[in-house]
């Protein structure tokens, strides 16, 4: 049961990953290491960043920040970039985790993902991550946007089962069979856009229920992803509302909530479909 921000979801490989995180997507390069820093402060032990999204190195910095000022050791957090699809062949895949490295300033990634399936180019890109992971490189090793097929794809060659399976994930857009692929499979889900981008902040079914608990319909959506064991990674970089979306351990939604919640989805997207969407 998760109860706090730093608890965690042990994955398929027994690492434990924090059940909730930070997530920097279009967080310009220059902002991101007071951002980062100020999630640490906070309690936030994972941070989300990616090689396409440019802040890698205001990630670095942030850590870096936060790590002086609390006192924390590296090891103590938990750090996820991933490999572009203008990189998905071997060497490629190699020289794009260097670089992440490098930009971030650390020796080691917790987690390191394939951003898109793209297209099925991904075979290569998962043998050089599986090669990263048992080398010691990288403690866990997952994808991303990955529909039932691509999984279905990857876990026939794969010797490496992915640890996460990171997609869209929110009240208009649940997955369910996804979902359940990848909990037969032992692959934990991980949301991103979990806030449907803002799409859903004065959602009025959400606000209902938001309202009997004195919270925002974003710690509701939150809620609601805690209690499904998604873990989540909402976005945010105002200080005062990383502390709001964290504020969430102080009430449970009811089963009937949970199905109100659930009776939401209209499998609607805000970002690309996996299946069609190439690079």
């Amino acid at each position: 049961m998760i109860t706090s921000l730093q608890d965690t979801i042990k994955l398929n490989n027994e690492v434990e990953m924090p059940a909730m995180g930070l997530g920097v997507f279009q967080v310009e390069n220059d902002t991101t290491a007071e951002i980062v820093k100020n999630a640490i402060e906070l309690g936030y032990r994972s941070i989300d960043t990616a090689a396409i999204y440019g802040n890698e190195a205001g990630v670095g910095e942030g850590i870096q920040l936060a790590l002086a000022s609390t006192g924390l050791n590296r090891e103590d957090l938990f750090i996820t970039s991933k490999v572009w699809n203008a990189g998905l062949n071997y060497e490629e895949t190699i020289t794009a985790y260097e670089e992440s490295l490098e930009k971030l300033g650390l020796d080691y990634l917790d987690l390191y993902l394939i951003h898109w399936p793209g297209n099925d180019k991904f075979a290569e890109s998962w043998t050089a991550l599986e090669d990263l992971y048992q080398e010691g490189k990288i403690r866990a090793i997952g994808v991303c946007n990955f529909n039932i097929s691509h999984l279905q794809d990857l876990l026939k060659t794969a010797r490496v089962t992915p640890v996460i399976n990171q997609v869209e994930f929110h009240p208009r857009l649940q997955q369910r069979s996804l979902r359940e692929f990848c909990k037969e499979h032992n692959i934990q889900l991980e949301a991103w856009a979990p806030l449907m981008q803002g799409g859903l902040l004065e959602d009025t079914t959400i606000a209902k229920i938001a309202e009997k608990y004195g919270k925002s319909n974003s710690q509701v959506i939150l809620r609601w992803d805690i209690q499904n064991e998604v873990i989540t990674i909402p976005k945010s970089v105002r200080k005062e509302r990383m502390a709001q979306n964290a504020d969430i351990f102080d009430f449970s939604l009811t089963d009937e909530e949970m199905q109100i919640i659930n009776a939401m989805n209209l499998d609607k997207r805000v970002g690309p479909d996996p299946e069609v969407f190439d690079f």
